[in-house]
């Protein structure tokens, strides 16, 4: 590796090397790859790069498809995430969508403070609508630590209910009784991930948010 190499270029070398250990592991790993992707996961997280799917859990490129933003939000008016719950859900079929946050989110300790941050503040109300609902139980804990901690598990089960909120999800409900919707936290201390929040396929849900014309 040469001296004084930008980062950019390290990326490079480092993708030519895992390239030829993947073809000298298994010769047709990409060919199969690019013929077609069939996960049967979607991975909603958070954007920190101390995240990423595919190492947390030990899986290889085609298994999970991801969808990443600050603090693994699930918004009404994001279209971009609901383009990809939508061909996640209609076309590849996935069987399961995973919320997944992590302690120690950067994203949750800032909606939970007054700073002025930008344009982020949008983004951030999202996050304050949670503290609010929950505010009781979460003012009550003992620590700073906890607080933050505890609105991070509370943020992924609300994004969760906001999956069984959608069309998309409630169509494919009374259609194929998937996907299965899973709320999960991970340690960045421990690299542990802790299961915090379930809905199985066709979980009874407010009327008020069921569409009955599906």
């Amino acid at each position: 590796m040469k001296e004084n190499m930008a980062p950019y270029e390290k990326l490079l070398l480092q993708n030519k090397a895992w390239a030829k250990e993947q073809n000298a592991e298994d010769p047709g790993f990409f060919k199969r790859l690019s013929a077609q992707q069939s996960p049967k996961f979607l991975w909603i997280g958070c954007s920190d790069s101390r995240v990423p799917a595919d190492k947390i859990t030990g899986t290889d490129p085609g298994e999970i498809f991801v969808h990443r933003n600050i603090a693994n939000m699930v918004v009404n008016t994001d279209i971009n995430l609901l383009s990809v719950l939508q061909y996640a859900v209609e076309v590849l079929k996935v069987e399961h969508v995973i919320v997944c946050g992590h302690y120690g989110c950067g994203g949750i300790k800032a909606a939970m403070g007054q700073t002025h941050l930008g344009i982020i503040n949008h983004w951030l109300k999202n996050i304050k609508d949670v503290y609010r609902y929950h505010r009781e139980e979460i003012d009550g804990l003992p620590s700073e630590d906890d607080r933050v901690n505890r609105l991070i598990e509370l943020n992924v089960q609300e994004q969760v209910f906001n999956l069984a909120k959608t069309s998309i999800v409630q169509a494919a409900w009374k259609s194929d009784q998937r996907p299965h919707l899973h709320g999960w936290v991970y340690g960045l201390s421990d690299g542990l991930i802790k299961p915090v929040f379930e809905m199985e396929a066709g979980t009874h849900i407010d009327p008020l948010y069921e569409y009955d014309n599906l």
